[in-house]
């Protein structure tokens, strides 16, 4: 509790005194395109920010993105679309090995009764299925590989404007750590 902007957080059934980190990761590269960090608990209202950050970073908006459960609000959907991304939220939490894939008969993606049903029906078509797993190649082993092979477990900074610079500090390495891995020189 020595960081008043802070904020507690739930994690896999623990609690933390924390930050939430946010990071949308390029699908070619694993390389960061846009990052944030705040004191607010719920994801649901972030997704949109990030996108707008990405289009600003890049000078183009993402054609399609990925989002766990956390990010859904039955809005985000049409807000994305209006910054020219295509979306793909998980609309509930599931078990690891799950496999209800298949596509609600009866319903269309024009015939569903709200945001929701639509995004459920959407995630179940083959071409759902196929964009959403990519989720776990791309964005995740970002955080893994910050976490775990760079140590970054905590911020040494206090405050939400110092944490938030921290937080950016380490997307740069990460990226920096990318690309002068990857061996290329057409990065100069």
């Amino acid at each position: 509790f020595t960081d008043p902007d802070s904020c507690l957080m739930e994690q896999g059934g623990a609690f933390l005194q924390g930050y939430n980190c946010q990071a949308a990761v390029d699908d070619g590269h694993q390389v960061i395109v846009a990052a944030d960090l705040t004191n607010q608990v719920p994801d649901n209202g972030n997704l949109v920010p990030m996108l707008e950050q990405v289009r600003r970073n890049c000078g183009a908006s993402a054609a399609v993105a990925t989002a766990d459960s956390g990010y859904w609000a039955p809005d985000t959907p049409s807000a994305c679309r209006d910054l020219g991304t295509e979306v793909y939220i998980a609309t509930e939490r599931r078990k690891h090995g799950d496999r209800n894939d298949s596509v609600t008969e009866g319903l269309g993606p024009g015939e569903a009764a709200d945001p929701r049903a639509a995004m459920r029906w959407k995630l179940r078509t083959e071409q759902g299925r196929e964009i959403y797993a990519r989720r776990k190649a791309v964005v995740e082993p970002v955080f893994g590989q910050i976490k775990e092979a760079r140590g970054v477990r905590r911020f040494l900074l206090r405050g939400l404007e110092a944490a938030g610079a921290e937080w950016q500090l380490i997307c740069l390495a990460n990226n920096l750590l990318k690309l002068f891995r990857s061996g290329s020189s057409s990065y100069a």
